[in-house]
């Protein structure tokens, strides 16, 4: 990456400083949470999760509204939005709130979708965002937000919406994860077409 893209403007525009602002309430979050944990430590990190979420939405609009897409941003927006759910989510472990092997299930969707993306792009290739993509980051949100709330009296509830939302975001996490893969064969079998069919001419 070049010096111009990590310029002053691009460390310095505003989404990217609501990106970093998400990245620092990461191991704050994650300190809070950290065993042994209080009714009032869980409604304090719920807090924390609902600030870093509205800024994950507000940077996003900014950027595209207001035509700040940085280099910068691009690569520390999704990477934050990793680390902040990865974190909470092995932290809900901890704590008895979700099994292990479904928090698995999930950092092994992202982690395998975050190294499709890099081989796409060392192609020259653009993985786009899907809608189903999305909805799983909407529902994982919910779901972690769920688990997170500490209300003693609804505690049962919570705790089994949050676990069917949990449920829902994995279902959609391999759905989307599936179209990826789709995307990324149907590109990189265009590109190839379009490299022979180059080669060939005289």
């Amino acid at each position: 990456m070049t010096r111009d893209e990590f310029s002053k403007k691009n460390l310095t525009a505003l989404p990217n400083l609501l990106t970093y602002l998400r990245m620092i309430a990461i191991p704050v979050i994650l300190v809070v949470l950290n065993p042994p944990t209080t009714g009032y430590r869980m409604n304090v990190a719920f807090v924390l999760y609902v600030m870093a979420s509205v800024t994950d939405y507000l940077d996003g609009i900014l950027a595209r509204r207001y035509d700040m897409v940085t280099s910068v941003g691009k690569l520390l927006d999704p990477l934050a939005d990793k680390l902040l759910t990865c974190g909470v989510l092995i932290m809900l472990i901890e704590l008895n709130k979700v099994p292990g092997w479904v928090v698995f299930l999930i950092i092994g969707r992202e982690f395998t979708i975050t190294g499709l993306r890099s081989i796409a792009a060392s192609q020259g290739l653009i993985l786009d965002a899907s809608r189903m993509g999305k909805n799983k980051m909407i529902s994982q949100t919910i779901a972690i937000l769920l688990l997170l709330l500490h209300v003693p009296v609804l505690s049962k509830a919570l705790w089994i919406l949050g676990t069917i939302f949990l449920w829902i975001s994995v279902i959609l996490g391999y759905w989307s994860a599936a179209g990826y893969f789709q995307d990324f064969y149907r590109k990189a079998k265009g590109l190839k077409a379009a490299r022979e069919s180059g080669s060939t001419q005289p």
